[in-house]
């Protein structure tokens, strides 16, 4: 008999959590356009981006998890971020956020669930807009967004080159 998981769960993301993340990150480097790093990366090499997203303030990292319930081992599903849009101090209540998913862990709402935790974790904070940057085409993830609130504000043409060709990005706002 297969193992039941059990309901999605969303919780703040730790530092065990490392390696699972940065396994769902590398797959979006090795396979997709969605992120723009062409290079894989090491837990270890991803352990100061993990520590940039504390469990208070402007910068967050959620993780969803789903546990097996025979087993009781806790699955990572995937993780939405804020982080920094730009280092220069006048930028400091903007947020660029983020979702990735496992690859096996789309359609079941959770970059929904991870989202709405996020923005339930920044209410508090002074952050004043939120921007996200997707590289085109990306049709779920622009419905994601929308659903959201986030408005499309332009796109940078063929702004970065990966597998050959050049890739469009539309950036979107949100205010928070």
């Amino acid at each position: 008999m297969a193992s039941e998981p059990t309901a999605v769960q969303v919780r703040p993301g730790a530092e065990a959590d490392l390696a699972a993340l940065t396994a769902i990150y590398n797959h979006y480097v090795r396979e997709t356009a969605i992120t723009f790093d062409t290079v894989i990366f090491t837990p270890e090499e991803r352990r100061a981006w993990l520590l940039s997203h504390p469990e208070d303030g402007p910068y967050r990292l959620m993780v969803a998890t789903e546990t097996d319930s025979r087993t009781g081992s806790q699955r990572i599903l995937g993780y939405a971020t804020s982080s920094p849009y730009r280092l220069k101090p006048a930028y400091a209540t903007s947020v660029e956020t983020s979702v990735y998913l496992d690859p096996h862990a789309g359609r079941r709402g959770i970059g929904s669930l991870l989202y709405g935790a996020l923005f339930k974790a920044l209410a508090d904070e002074d952050v004043h807009r939120a921007y996200a940057g997707i590289a085109q085409p990306n049709e779920a993830s622009e419905r994601l967004h929308a659903r959201f609130g986030f408005r499309h504000v332009g796109t940078y043409r063929e702004v970065g080159r990966k597998f050959g060709r050049y890739w469009d990005v539309a950036w979107y706002e949100k205010e928070l």
